[in-house]
C-alpha cells in the first residue's frame, strides 16, 4: 500500500496518515519530519537542505525528493508508505513520479480529503502546537489534558502564526493555486479517490480506509 493524502490545510491529513499507519504497518513519511531527522543524522541530503534552511529559503524540490528517496527505502517502507504533505506542486508531482518509477514502484492509491473553506477555518485557528515534538492539539476536537502542555512529551504548546486567521486565508489561496490541480493531475494517472472530510475523525478515517483497502 503505496498512499499520498491530498487536501487542504486543516483537512486533517497528518491524523489521517497515523491512523493509517496505526492500521495497516505503513509508515508517515511528512516531509517536515523526515526533513528534521535527517538533519539531525547528518546525511548528505540532510546538509544539503540545512544550508537553504539556514538562509531563510526553501528546499528545492530535488533535496525533498532526495530525503523522499533516502526514507522509503528503508526497511519498514518496504511494504509500503503514505506520504502526507508532499507532493505540493505539479512539478513536485511529476519529480515524484519520475522517481519512483526509477525504483519500480508507483502509487496505488492518492486520497483527496475535501473540506469547505470556513470548516477549515474553524479548525484551524483553535489549533495549537508542541514546540519540542510537533503533536497537534485542538481547543474543541483534542484538547490538551492540561493547558498548554503536549500530552506525548509535556512540551509547551503555542498557536502557530500560520494558524492565525489571516495567515490561515492565504494559505488556503496558495493551496487553491498550487496544490488543488494536483486532483486532476492523479485523475488522468486513475488512482485519485475523494473522500468527504467533515465529521468525527473516526467517520472521516472509515471513508479513508474504504477507498484504499
Amino acid at each position: 500500500m503505496r498512499l499520498i493524502l491530498l487536501g487542504p490545510p486543516g483537512a486533517g491529513k497528518g491524523t489521517q496518515a497515523k491512523m493509517l499507519d496505526e492500521k495497516f504497518r505503513r509508515p508517515q513519511v511528512s516531509t517536515g519530519n523526515i526533513l528534521r531527522k535527517s538533519i539531525q543524522n547528518g546525511t548528505e541530503i540532510g546538509n544539503r537542505a540545512k544550508i537553504f534552511m539556514d538562509a531563510g529559503k526553501l528546499v528545492p524540490d530535488d533535496v525533498v525528493i532526495g530525503l523522499i528517496k533516502e526514507r522509503i527505502v528503508e526497511e519498514d517502507c518496504r511494504a509500503g508508505f503514505i506520504l502526507d504533505g508532499f507532493p505540493r506542486t505539479i512539478v513536485q508531482a511529476e519529480r515524484l513520479t519520475e522517481t519512483l518509477d526509477e525504483m519500480d514502484l508507483s502509487i496505488d492509491a492518492v486520497v483527496d480529503i475535501e473540506v469547505e473553506g470556513e470548516e477549515l477555518v474553524g479548525r484551524l485557528t483553535g489549533r495549537s502546537t508542541c514546540i519540542d515534538c510537533g503533536a497537534m492539539f485542538h481547543e474543541m476536537s483534542r484538547p490538551p489534558l492540561k493547558a498548554s502542555v503536549c500530552d506525548s512529551c509535556e512540551g509547551e504548546l503555542c498557536q502557530r502564526e500560520d494558524d492565525k486567521e489571516d495567515t490561515i486565508k492565504k494559505r488556503l489561496e496558495v493551496y487553491e493555486q498550487e496544490t488543488a490541480p494536483l486532483k486532476e493531475y492523479y485523475r488522468k494517472q486513475g488512482n485519485l479517490k475523494t473522500v468527504q472530510g467533515s465529521g468525527s475523525v473516526e467517520d472521516i478515517f472509515s471513508r479513508v480506509c474504504a477507498v484504499v483497502s
